[in-house]
Protein backbone atom coordinates (compact mmCIF):
# COMPACT_ATOMS: atom_id res chain seq x y z
CA UNK A 1 0.00 0.00 0.00
CA UNK A 2 1.51 3.26 -0.76
CA UNK A 3 2.23 6.14 1.75
CA UNK A 4 -0.35 8.71 2.74
CA UNK A 5 2.32 11.45 2.65
CA UNK A 6 4.86 11.68 -0.34
CA UNK A 7 6.58 15.22 0.42
CA UNK A 8 10.43 14.76 0.96
CA UNK A 9 12.20 17.36 3.45
CA UNK A 10 15.95 17.45 4.23
CA UNK A 11 16.73 19.20 7.03
CA UNK A 12 19.98 21.05 7.90
CA UNK A 13 22.30 20.75 10.76
CA UNK A 14 21.52 23.66 13.00
CA UNK A 15 24.08 25.85 15.19
CA UNK A 16 21.71 27.10 17.80
CA UNK A 17 17.63 27.55 17.53
CA UNK A 18 16.20 30.96 19.50
CA UNK A 19 13.00 33.03 19.60
CA UNK A 20 9.70 32.53 20.57
CA UNK A 21 7.05 30.27 19.31
CA UNK A 22 2.86 29.75 20.12
CA UNK A 23 2.39 26.42 19.26
CA UNK A 24 -1.38 25.39 17.46
CA UNK A 25 -4.33 24.49 19.42
CA UNK A 26 -4.13 21.52 21.57
CA UNK A 27 -5.73 18.52 19.60
CA UNK A 28 -7.15 16.28 22.72
CA UNK A 29 -9.14 19.37 23.72
CA UNK A 30 -10.20 20.78 20.27
CA UNK A 31 -11.91 17.50 20.03
CA UNK A 32 -13.19 17.11 22.85
CA UNK A 33 -14.79 21.42 22.73
CA UNK A 34 -16.22 20.89 19.53
CA UNK A 35 -18.04 17.58 20.45
CA UNK A 36 -19.13 18.94 24.32
CA UNK A 37 -20.66 22.18 21.87
CA UNK A 38 -22.93 19.83 19.74
CA UNK A 39 -24.73 18.44 22.84
CA UNK A 40 -25.09 21.96 24.29
CA UNK A 41 -27.82 23.98 24.53
CA UNK A 42 -26.76 27.66 22.62
CA UNK A 43 -23.80 28.27 19.97
CA UNK A 44 -19.99 27.71 21.05
CA UNK A 45 -17.47 30.14 19.44
CA UNK A 46 -14.22 28.11 19.96
CA UNK A 47 -11.09 29.98 19.50
CA UNK A 48 -7.54 28.66 18.43
CA UNK A 49 -9.01 25.35 17.34
CA UNK A 50 -6.27 22.79 16.14
CA UNK A 51 -5.99 23.22 12.67
CA UNK A 52 -4.49 19.55 12.06
CA UNK A 53 -6.63 16.80 10.05
CA UNK A 54 -7.58 15.00 13.18
CA UNK A 55 -10.18 18.09 14.47
CA UNK A 56 -11.25 18.46 10.79
CA UNK A 57 -12.41 14.76 11.14
CA UNK A 58 -14.29 15.57 13.99
CA UNK A 59 -15.72 18.95 12.50
CA UNK A 60 -16.96 17.15 9.67
CA UNK A 61 -17.92 14.04 11.74
CA UNK A 62 -20.65 16.33 13.58
CA UNK A 63 -22.03 17.93 10.24
CA UNK A 64 -22.70 15.05 9.03
CA UNK A 65 -24.98 14.28 12.29
CA UNK A 66 -26.55 17.20 11.79
CA UNK A 67 -24.54 20.16 13.57
CA UNK A 68 -24.03 23.28 12.10
CA UNK A 69 -20.53 24.12 12.34
CA UNK A 70 -18.55 27.71 10.88
CA UNK A 71 -15.43 28.15 10.24
CA UNK A 72 -13.73 31.29 9.92
CA UNK A 73 -10.10 33.20 11.64
CA UNK A 74 -10.78 35.09 14.79
CA UNK A 75 -8.33 37.14 16.56
CA UNK A 76 -7.12 35.99 20.14
CA UNK A 77 -8.00 38.14 22.51
CA UNK A 78 -4.36 38.14 24.26
CA UNK A 79 -2.08 38.37 21.31
CA UNK A 80 -4.40 40.08 19.01
CA UNK A 81 -2.92 37.46 16.27
CA UNK A 82 -5.35 35.46 13.65
CA UNK A 83 -6.38 32.23 14.79
CA UNK A 84 -8.56 29.48 13.64
CA UNK A 85 -11.84 30.05 15.05
CA UNK A 86 -15.00 26.77 15.20
CA UNK A 87 -18.15 27.90 15.50
CA UNK A 88 -21.06 25.15 16.62
CA UNK A 89 -24.92 25.42 17.34
CA UNK A 90 -25.90 22.83 19.75
CA UNK A 91 -28.17 20.53 18.96
CA UNK A 92 -28.78 19.63 22.85
CA UNK A 93 -28.24 16.15 24.63
CA UNK A 94 -29.01 13.47 22.22
CA UNK A 95 -30.26 15.86 19.83
CA UNK A 96 -27.99 14.85 16.63
CA UNK A 97 -29.29 13.24 13.49
CA UNK A 98 -28.52 10.03 11.70
CA UNK A 99 -25.93 10.30 9.13
CA UNK A 100 -26.91 8.94 5.56
CA UNK A 101 -22.75 7.60 4.89
CA UNK A 102 -20.67 6.28 7.48
CA UNK A 103 -18.56 8.40 9.99
CA UNK A 104 -14.96 8.75 8.35
CA UNK A 105 -12.74 9.43 11.34
CA UNK A 106 -9.48 9.72 8.59
CA UNK A 107 -6.82 8.46 11.18
CA UNK A 108 -7.93 10.18 14.24
CA UNK A 109 -8.46 7.32 17.25
CA UNK A 110 -9.67 10.56 19.58
CA UNK A 111 -12.38 10.95 16.73
CA UNK A 112 -13.60 7.61 16.39
CA UNK A 113 -13.42 6.76 20.51
CA UNK A 114 -14.82 9.78 21.91
CA UNK A 115 -17.68 10.13 18.85
CA UNK A 116 -18.69 6.28 19.87
CA UNK A 117 -19.63 7.74 23.08
CA UNK A 118 -21.48 10.42 22.04
CA UNK A 119 -23.82 8.11 19.89
CA UNK A 120 -24.00 5.95 22.14
CA UNK A 121 -26.92 7.31 23.90
CA UNK A 122 -28.45 8.52 20.56
CA UNK A 123 -31.27 6.52 19.46
CA UNK A 124 -30.18 5.17 15.78
CA UNK A 125 -27.02 3.79 14.12
CA UNK A 126 -23.77 4.94 13.20
CA UNK A 127 -20.76 3.46 11.49
CA UNK A 128 -17.58 4.45 12.28
CA UNK A 129 -14.70 4.00 10.45
CA UNK A 130 -11.57 5.24 9.12
CA UNK A 131 -7.96 5.05 7.19
CA UNK A 132 -5.81 1.79 6.67
CA UNK A 133 -4.11 2.86 10.19
CA UNK A 134 -7.37 3.35 12.18
CA UNK A 135 -8.74 -0.04 10.61
CA UNK A 136 -6.27 -1.94 12.18
CA UNK A 137 -6.34 -0.22 15.29
CA UNK A 138 -7.75 -2.35 18.46
CA UNK A 139 -11.18 -0.92 19.29
CA UNK A 140 -12.66 -3.48 22.15
CA UNK A 141 -11.56 -1.31 24.62
CA UNK A 142 -14.56 0.84 23.74
CA UNK A 143 -16.67 -1.51 22.76
CA UNK A 144 -17.20 -3.36 26.28
CA UNK A 145 -18.08 -0.43 28.53
CA UNK A 146 -20.47 0.69 26.05
CA UNK A 147 -22.31 -2.44 25.67
CA UNK A 148 -22.29 -2.67 29.27
CA UNK A 149 -24.05 0.40 28.93
CA UNK A 150 -27.01 -0.81 27.12
CA UNK A 151 -25.68 0.23 23.50
CA UNK A 152 -25.72 -2.03 20.47
CA UNK A 153 -21.79 -2.14 19.33
CA UNK A 154 -20.22 -4.45 17.20
CA UNK A 155 -17.25 -4.22 15.59
CA UNK A 156 -15.08 -5.95 12.46
CA UNK A 157 -12.99 -8.73 14.33
CA UNK A 158 -12.58 -5.86 16.76
CA UNK A 159 -11.32 -3.46 14.66
CA UNK A 160 -12.86 -0.48 13.06
CA UNK A 161 -15.70 -0.20 11.17
CA UNK A 162 -17.74 -0.24 14.31
CA UNK A 163 -21.20 0.43 14.23
CA UNK A 164 -22.90 1.79 17.01
CA UNK A 165 -26.86 1.34 18.09
CA UNK A 166 -27.67 3.54 20.52
CA UNK A 167 -30.46 4.76 22.95
CA UNK A 168 -31.74 4.53 26.57
CA UNK A 169 -28.63 3.57 28.27
CA UNK A 170 -27.82 2.85 31.84
CA UNK A 171 -25.25 4.00 34.46
CA UNK A 172 -22.37 1.80 34.91
CA UNK A 173 -19.46 1.24 37.25
CA UNK A 174 -16.41 0.82 34.89
CA UNK A 175 -12.78 -0.22 36.07
CA UNK A 176 -11.18 -1.67 32.97
CA UNK A 177 -7.99 -3.90 33.08
CA UNK A 178 -6.04 -1.57 31.24
CA UNK A 179 -7.52 2.28 31.73
CA UNK A 180 -6.99 4.64 28.50
CA UNK A 181 -7.71 7.96 28.62
CA UNK A 182 -9.96 7.69 25.57
CA UNK A 183 -12.14 5.05 26.55
CA UNK A 184 -12.56 6.99 30.10
CA UNK A 185 -13.74 9.84 28.05
CA UNK A 186 -16.04 7.76 25.67
CA UNK A 187 -17.83 6.42 28.61
CA UNK A 188 -18.53 10.03 30.28
CA UNK A 189 -19.59 11.48 27.14
CA UNK A 190 -21.94 8.78 27.09
CA UNK A 191 -22.89 9.01 30.83
CA UNK A 192 -23.76 13.09 30.52
CA UNK A 193 -26.57 12.08 28.49
CA UNK A 194 -27.71 8.53 30.55
CA UNK A 195 -29.80 8.62 33.63
CA UNK A 196 -27.95 7.49 37.52
CA UNK A 197 -24.23 8.16 38.49
CA UNK A 198 -21.97 6.41 36.33
CA UNK A 199 -18.70 5.95 37.92
CA UNK A 200 -15.12 5.33 35.82
CA UNK A 201 -11.73 4.50 37.23
CA UNK A 202 -9.57 6.78 35.12
CA UNK A 203 -5.84 5.85 34.22
CA UNK A 204 -2.77 6.99 36.19
CA UNK A 205 -1.16 10.02 34.37
CA UNK A 206 -3.32 10.32 31.86
CA UNK A 207 -5.23 13.30 30.66
CA UNK A 208 -8.31 14.55 32.31
CA UNK A 209 -9.28 17.29 29.59
CA UNK A 210 -12.80 15.42 29.18
CA UNK A 211 -13.54 16.50 33.39
CA UNK A 212 -12.64 19.84 32.61
CA UNK A 213 -14.19 20.33 29.12
CA UNK A 214 -17.33 18.62 30.94
CA UNK A 215 -17.17 21.11 34.06
CA UNK A 216 -16.39 24.07 31.76
CA UNK A 217 -19.74 22.93 29.46
CA UNK A 218 -22.20 23.24 32.96
CA UNK A 219 -21.76 19.82 33.70
CA UNK A 220 -20.54 18.88 37.94
CA UNK A 221 -18.39 16.12 37.84
CA UNK A 222 -16.78 14.84 40.81
CA UNK A 223 -13.27 13.40 40.72
CA UNK A 224 -11.44 11.67 43.79
CA UNK A 225 -8.01 10.59 43.06
CA UNK A 226 -8.36 8.20 39.85
CA UNK A 227 -12.18 7.67 40.34
CA UNK A 228 -14.85 9.83 38.28
CA UNK A 229 -17.98 10.22 38.71
CA UNK A 230 -21.05 11.33 36.79
CA UNK A 231 -24.58 12.00 37.78
CA UNK A 232 -26.47 12.35 34.26
CA UNK A 233 -28.49 13.26 32.53
CA UNK A 234 -27.16 17.23 32.46
CA UNK A 235 -27.64 20.04 29.77
CA UNK A 236 -24.44 21.57 28.80
CA UNK A 237 -24.22 24.61 27.68
CA UNK A 238 -22.90 26.43 25.03
CA UNK A 239 -20.23 29.31 25.71
CA UNK A 240 -17.07 31.09 24.01
CA UNK A 241 -13.81 28.68 24.71
CA UNK A 242 -10.01 29.26 24.01
CA UNK A 243 -8.47 26.11 23.23
CA UNK A 244 -4.94 26.23 24.68
CA UNK A 245 -1.60 25.84 22.76
CA UNK A 246 -0.85 22.15 22.05
CA UNK A 247 2.11 20.89 24.91
CA UNK A 248 3.07 17.91 22.62
CA UNK A 249 3.97 20.33 19.71
CA UNK A 250 5.61 22.71 22.57
CA UNK A 251 7.69 19.76 23.25
CA UNK A 252 9.01 19.64 20.03
CA UNK A 253 10.90 23.51 20.35
CA UNK A 254 11.35 22.29 24.41
CA UNK A 255 13.55 19.30 23.29
CA UNK A 256 14.95 21.02 20.20
CA UNK A 257 16.34 23.41 22.47
CA UNK A 258 17.31 21.27 24.70
CA UNK A 259 19.39 19.09 22.52
CA UNK A 260 21.35 22.03 20.63
CA UNK A 261 24.03 24.11 22.55
CA UNK A 262 23.56 27.94 22.53
CA UNK A 263 19.97 27.75 22.33
CA UNK A 264 16.95 29.29 23.57
CA UNK A 265 12.83 28.91 23.28
CA UNK A 266 10.35 30.93 24.47
CA UNK A 267 6.73 29.18 24.47
CA UNK A 268 3.85 31.13 24.58
CA UNK A 269 0.09 30.62 25.81
CA UNK A 270 0.80 26.48 25.83
CA UNK A 271 -1.31 24.49 27.89
CA UNK A 272 0.11 23.75 31.44
CA UNK A 273 -2.27 20.91 32.44
CA UNK A 274 -0.31 18.83 34.67
CA UNK A 275 -1.45 15.63 33.13
CA UNK A 276 0.80 17.25 29.79
CA UNK A 277 3.78 18.51 31.02
CA UNK A 278 5.60 15.50 32.64
CA UNK A 279 8.43 15.94 29.60
CA UNK A 280 9.30 19.15 30.97
CA UNK A 281 10.68 17.23 34.18
CA UNK A 282 12.05 15.00 32.07
CA UNK A 283 14.30 17.96 30.30
CA UNK A 284 15.72 19.00 33.68
CA UNK A 285 16.42 15.76 34.77
CA UNK A 286 18.58 15.18 31.58
CA UNK A 287 20.50 18.74 32.12
CA UNK A 288 18.18 20.93 30.43
CA UNK A 289 17.22 24.75 32.40
CA UNK A 290 13.38 24.82 32.14
CA UNK A 291 11.05 27.34 33.48
CA UNK A 292 7.23 27.43 33.02
CA UNK A 293 4.87 29.85 34.69
CA UNK A 294 0.99 29.39 34.60
CA UNK A 295 -0.53 33.00 33.61
CA UNK A 296 -4.25 32.35 33.91
CA UNK A 297 -6.89 29.43 33.24
CA UNK A 298 -9.21 29.02 30.53
CA UNK A 299 -12.15 26.95 30.73
CA UNK A 300 -10.50 25.22 33.63
CA UNK A 301 -7.20 24.67 31.52
CA UNK A 302 -3.85 26.42 32.99
CA UNK A 303 -2.02 27.99 29.83
CA UNK A 304 1.13 30.15 30.00
CA UNK A 305 4.72 30.36 29.02
CA UNK A 306 7.97 27.93 28.69
CA UNK A 307 11.30 28.85 28.69
CA UNK A 308 14.15 26.52 27.74
CA UNK A 309 17.66 26.82 27.69
CA UNK A 310 20.50 24.14 26.70
CA UNK A 311 22.72 22.79 29.14
CA UNK A 312 25.21 19.58 28.94
CA UNK A 313 22.93 16.50 28.64
CA UNK A 314 23.06 13.56 31.37
CA UNK A 315 22.36 9.91 31.58
CA UNK A 316 18.57 9.69 32.48
CA UNK A 317 16.73 6.03 33.39
CA UNK A 318 12.68 6.56 32.78
CA UNK A 319 10.57 3.96 34.37
CA UNK A 320 7.50 2.57 33.84
CA UNK A 321 5.54 4.37 36.32
CA UNK A 322 6.71 7.33 34.34
CA UNK A 323 6.17 6.64 31.64
CA UNK A 324 1.78 7.07 30.89
CA UNK A 325 2.32 10.43 30.95
CA UNK A 326 5.38 10.59 28.43
CA UNK A 327 4.13 8.31 25.20
CA UNK A 328 3.57 10.73 22.94
CA UNK A 329 6.79 12.51 23.48
CA UNK A 330 8.88 9.65 24.05
CA UNK A 331 10.31 9.76 20.25
CA UNK A 332 11.56 12.93 20.66
CA UNK A 333 13.21 12.37 24.35
CA UNK A 334 14.64 9.70 22.73
CA UNK A 335 16.33 12.24 19.90
CA UNK A 336 17.88 14.55 22.12
CA UNK A 337 19.86 11.63 23.86
CA UNK A 338 21.38 11.69 20.36
CA UNK A 339 23.02 14.73 20.83
CA UNK A 340 25.16 13.65 23.86
CA UNK A 341 23.35 12.42 26.59
CA UNK A 342 21.83 9.04 27.25
CA UNK A 343 18.14 7.90 27.70
CA UNK A 344 16.49 4.61 28.61
CA UNK A 345 13.42 3.95 28.75
CA UNK A 346 11.25 0.51 29.99
CA UNK A 347 7.47 -0.40 30.65
CA UNK A 348 6.66 1.93 27.03
CA UNK A 349 5.10 -1.62 25.17
CA UNK A 350 1.52 0.73 24.58
CA UNK A 351 4.23 2.13 21.76
CA UNK A 352 3.52 -0.58 20.22
CA UNK A 353 0.39 -1.01 20.57
CA UNK A 354 -1.61 1.85 19.52
CA UNK A 355 -2.30 3.02 15.76
CA UNK A 356 1.20 1.52 15.03
CA UNK A 357 4.47 0.24 16.56
CA UNK A 358 6.56 3.01 17.24
CA UNK A 359 9.46 1.79 18.83
CA UNK A 360 10.86 -0.43 16.14
CA UNK A 361 10.79 2.54 13.53
CA UNK A 362 12.02 5.11 15.98
CA UNK A 363 15.42 3.05 16.52
CA UNK A 364 15.93 1.84 13.35
CA UNK A 365 15.82 5.80 12.09
CA UNK A 366 17.78 6.69 14.50
CA UNK A 367 20.34 4.27 13.87
CA UNK A 368 20.25 4.87 10.16
CA UNK A 369 21.66 8.59 11.03
CA UNK A 370 24.38 6.73 13.03
CA UNK A 371 22.74 6.98 16.58
CA UNK A 372 23.56 4.30 19.04
CA UNK A 373 20.34 2.89 19.98
CA UNK A 374 19.03 -0.43 21.13
CA UNK A 375 15.17 -1.81 20.59
CA UNK A 376 14.35 -2.82 23.86
CA UNK A 377 10.76 -4.89 24.32
CA UNK A 378 8.91 -2.61 25.93
CA UNK A 379 11.04 0.51 25.31
CA UNK A 380 14.50 1.38 23.70
CA UNK A 381 18.15 2.55 24.94
CA UNK A 382 19.92 5.52 23.66
CA UNK A 383 23.36 6.61 24.04
CA UNK A 384 24.72 9.89 22.73
CA UNK A 385 28.32 9.03 22.16
CA UNK A 386 28.99 9.64 18.88
CA UNK A 387 27.73 12.46 16.88
CA UNK A 388 25.12 11.80 14.07
CA UNK A 389 26.04 11.18 10.53
CA UNK A 390 22.78 12.46 8.67
CA UNK A 391 21.28 9.84 6.33
CA UNK A 392 17.85 8.82 4.50
CA UNK A 393 14.80 7.61 6.29
CA UNK A 394 11.09 6.88 6.38
CA UNK A 395 8.47 8.66 8.61
CA UNK A 396 6.21 6.03 8.17
CA UNK A 397 3.02 8.35 7.59
CA UNK A 398 3.53 9.52 11.80
CA UNK A 399 4.58 13.07 12.51
CA UNK A 400 5.67 12.37 15.92
CA UNK A 401 8.66 10.09 14.27
CA UNK A 402 9.53 12.42 11.95
CA UNK A 403 9.82 15.40 14.20
CA UNK A 404 11.96 12.84 16.16
CA UNK A 405 14.13 12.71 13.50
CA UNK A 406 14.69 15.95 12.93
CA UNK A 407 15.35 16.85 16.09
CA UNK A 408 18.20 14.41 15.93
CA UNK A 409 18.68 15.61 12.35
CA UNK A 410 19.65 19.34 14.03
CA UNK A 411 22.88 17.70 15.26
CA UNK A 412 23.69 15.83 12.34
CA UNK A 413 27.19 16.12 10.20
CA UNK A 414 25.46 15.83 7.19
CA UNK A 415 21.68 16.44 6.19
CA UNK A 416 18.74 14.85 7.45
CA UNK A 417 16.37 13.51 4.34
CA UNK A 418 13.00 12.58 5.84
CA UNK A 419 10.49 11.25 3.59
CA UNK A 420 6.66 11.53 4.36
CA UNK A 421 7.00 14.55 6.34
CA UNK A 422 4.09 15.82 5.24
CA UNK A 423 2.73 13.82 8.22
CA UNK A 424 3.98 16.87 10.56
CA UNK A 425 2.53 19.20 7.93
CA UNK A 426 -1.13 17.34 8.15
CA UNK A 427 -0.71 18.05 12.19
CA UNK A 428 1.07 20.96 12.39
CA UNK A 429 0.97 23.66 9.15
CA UNK A 430 3.56 25.84 9.24
CA UNK A 431 5.90 23.22 11.01
CA UNK A 432 8.97 23.45 8.95
CA UNK A 433 8.91 26.92 8.33
CA UNK A 434 8.58 28.00 11.46
CA UNK A 435 11.95 25.54 12.35
CA UNK A 436 13.85 28.08 9.51
CA UNK A 437 12.77 31.27 11.08
CA UNK A 438 14.62 29.60 14.82
CA UNK A 439 18.00 28.93 13.31
CA UNK A 440 20.74 31.53 14.55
Amino acid sequence: MPAAFTRTVAVRPAAALEGVVRVPGDTSISHRYAMLAALADGVTRISHFAPGLDGQRTLACLEQLGTVVSRHTGFDRQTGAEVPTVQVVGRGLRGLQPSRTDLDCGHSSATLHLLAGVLAAHPFTSVLSGDGALRRRPMEDVVEPLRAMGAEVSSFNGRPPISVGGGNLQAITWRPDTPSAQVTSAVLLAAVQTSGVTTVEAAVGRRDHTVRALRAFGATVEMQGRVIRLAGPQSLSGRPVVVPGNPSFAAFWACAAAALPGSFIELRDVGLNPTRIAFFDILRRLGADVDLHVERTDADEPVGRARVRYRALRRLEVTPAEVPALLDELPMLAAVATHGGELRVTGAGELRTGDADRITPLVNGLRALGADADELPDGFHVRGSRRLLGGDLEATDDHRLAMAFTIAGLGALEATVIHGADAVDAAYPGFFDILAALRK
